[in-house]
C-alpha cells in the first residue's frame, strides 16, 4: 500500500504536468523595437544578464577546448550587443538609463584587443592561440602633427624675447661677466709677471694686416717697378738718424701697453675702462 506522501506527489506530479500543458511559455522577442511594455523589457533584460552570467562563469574552464571557449565567447558578445539593444529600448519607453546607472560587471570581466573596438574576450579565451599574441602587440603610434598645430603654440617666449623681463636674468649675466672680465684680467697679470720674471718668453706681436694687403697691384705700377734701376748694396753705409730712436726697452713697454689695451677694450666695458681712467688721474699716473 502505497504512503500519503507518495500519493501527494504523484498527484502534484500529474497536476504539474497538465498545468504545463495548457501554458504557452512565451518566449523573448527576437527585436527590442517589437515590445512595447516597459516591464517586460526589463524583465528581458535581466533574463539576458543571467545568460551572459551563467556562460561567463562557464568559460572561465579551460578543459572546455578551443572551438567550445570559442563558441562560448562569441555568444557572450551576441548577448552583450543584444543587451544594450534593450537597455536602449528601455530608455525610449522613458525608463531608467542602464548605460550610465547600471552595473559594469560583465563589460569589465572582458578585454578588448588594441585597434578592434567592441569584441571582447572573456575567461580562458584570453589565453588561445592567436589571442595571447594579440594582447601583446604594442598599440599603433599616434598619429603625427602637423606642422601648423607644431606652430600654434609657440610665441615670443618660445624663442626667448622676453626673457630679461622678469628682472633676474639680468642681474645674473651681469654678475657672471664680471666673474669673467676679473678672471681674465688676473691671467694677463700673472703672464705679466711671468714674463717679468723670466718664466715666459713673449711672443712676437703681430702686426695688423690691412683689409686689403695682398691684393694683386696695377699693371702700371707693375711696369714702373719694372723700369727701376738697379741700386747695389754699398758695405757699412752709414745713417744719420735726425728723430730719436727708441731703445729696446722703450719698445718693449710700448708693445706691453698696447698689448694691455688690446685686452681692456676686449674684456672690459665702457664703464669699467672710463673708472680706470679716472682713478689713473687721480693717482697722477
Amino acid at each position: 500500500m502505497a504512503r500519503n506522501s507518495e500519493k501527494a506527489m504523484t498527484t502534484l506530479a500529474r497536476w504539474r504536468a497538465a498545468h504545463l500543458e495548457h501554458k504557452e511559455i512565451e518566449r523573448r522577442p527576437f527585436l527590442a523595437s517589437e515590445c512595447d511594455d516597459l516591464k517586460k523589457a526589463e524583465k528581458w533584460r535581466r533574463q539576458i544578464i543571467g545568460e551572459i552570467s551563467r556562460k561567463v562563469a562557464q568559460i572561465q574552464n579551460a578543459g572546455l577546448g578551443e572551438f567550445k571557449l570559442r563558441d562560448l565567447n562569441d555568444e557572450i558578445n551576441k548577448l552583450l550587443r543584444e543587451k544594450g539593444h534593450w537597455e536602449d529600448r528601455i530608455k525610449e519607453l522613458n525608463g531608467p538609463d542602464y548605460k550610465k546607472i547600471g552595473p559594469k560587471m560583465l563589460d569589465h570581466e572582458g578585454k578588448e584587443v588594441p585597434g578592434s573596438r567592441g569584441y571582447k574576450y572573456f575567461g580562458a579565451a584570453k589565453d588561445l592561440p592567436g589571442v595571447r599574441e594579440l594582447f601583446e602587440q604594442e598599440p599603433p603610434p599616434a598619429p603625427r602633427r602637423t606642422r601648423a598645430e607644431l606652430m600654434k603654440d609657440i610665441d615670443a617666449d618660445y624663442y626667448g624675447y622676453r626673457d630679461e623681463d622678469d628682472g633676474i636674468i639680468l642681474p645674473v649675466e651681469l654678475e657672471q661677466e664680471k666673474k669673467a672680465i676679473t678672471a681674465k684680467v688676473r691671467e694677463w697679470k700673472e703672464r705679466q709677471e711671468a714674463i717679468a720674471r723670466g718664466d715666459l718668453q713673449l711672443e712676437e706681436e703681430e702686426e695688423d694686416v690691412p683689409l686689403y694687403q695682398g691684393e694683386k697691384e696695377d699693371d702700371n705700377d707693375v711696369a714702373e717697378n719694372q723700369h727701376l734701376e738697379y741700386i747695389p748694396e754699398v758695405e757699412n753705409q752709414h745713417f744719420i738718424a735726425h728723430v730719436p730712436v727708441p731703445s729696446q726697452k722703450e719698445i718693449e713697454e710700448a708693445l706691453l701697453q698696447r698689448k694691455k689695451l688690446e685686452l681692456l677694450e676686449k674684456y672690459a666695458s665702457v664703464a669699467l675702462q672710463a673708472e680706470e681712467g679716472e682713478s689713473k688721474q687721480l693717482m697722477g699716473l
